[in-house]
């Protein structure tokens, strides 16, 4: 797998943006991204956090979140959508999932798989192919470094357009669904993207 991935022929994205794993030290970058995601007007839709709650942590944790999912960590990665002038414009994080163990919803994972969580793109660069740069680079490092049998995602049913997105990419409706947490009355549905 190439450290960046400047182009795609199956995508118009700028090739002037790299998309790239994070490093531990980049935290203050990524906890920057993280609350202008949470900021989002739909963020109460596709993040399991609030802006209030994620504000108030200490830099401690953001190192440690930062840690968590740094180049070279196998059990989870962040990737970022870098613009030409350093600044971050989207991210997607992996979650490894082992065999049998419980997931994030209560669930047992059938098989090792990955997760994808976190997935955001600033408005201003949204539609110009940087979130299909960011998947693709995800599926890749989560087939060739993480090994994992397929990738999953959850989506909250009244979030269309990400929905509409995850279907476009690849990404198939496997017909189960958990509540929403804290809003037991919607579902987070599962989609799933099986290893080629």
């Amino acid at each position: 797998m190439s450290p960046d991935v400047r182009s795609d022929d199956r995508f118009d994205a700028p090739a002037d943006h790299v998309v790239r794993p994070i490093r531990a030290d980049e935290w203050p970058a990524a906890k920057e991204l993280r609350l202008a995601a949470l900021r989002d007007p739909v963020a109460h839709l596709a993040f399991l956090e609030t802006y209030e709650a994620a504000v108030g942590r200490p830099d401690s944790f953001w190192r440690e979140r930062a840690a968590g999912a740094a180049e070279g960590v196998r059990e989870r990665q962040q990737m970022v959508a870098v613009a030409p002038d350093g600044r971050w414009v989207g991210s997607v994080v992996v979650l490894v999932e082992e065999a049998g163990a419980q997931g994030p919803f209560g669930d047992v994972n059938e098989v090792r798989q990955g997760h994808l969580v976190g997935v955001y793109v600033r408005p201003e660069v949204r539609g110009r192919g940087l979130t299909e740069r960011l998947f693709a680079y995800a599926l890749e490092w989560a087939w060739e470094v993480a090994g994992v049998e397929r990738v999953r995602l959850f989506v909250d049913e009244r979030n269309g357009r990400a929905e509409a997105f995850y279907r476009k990419f690849g990404f198939v409706p496997t017909g189960q669904s958990v509540p929403v947490p804290g809003d037991p009355g919607a579902r987070e549905l599962e989609f799933v993207f099986k290893r080629p």
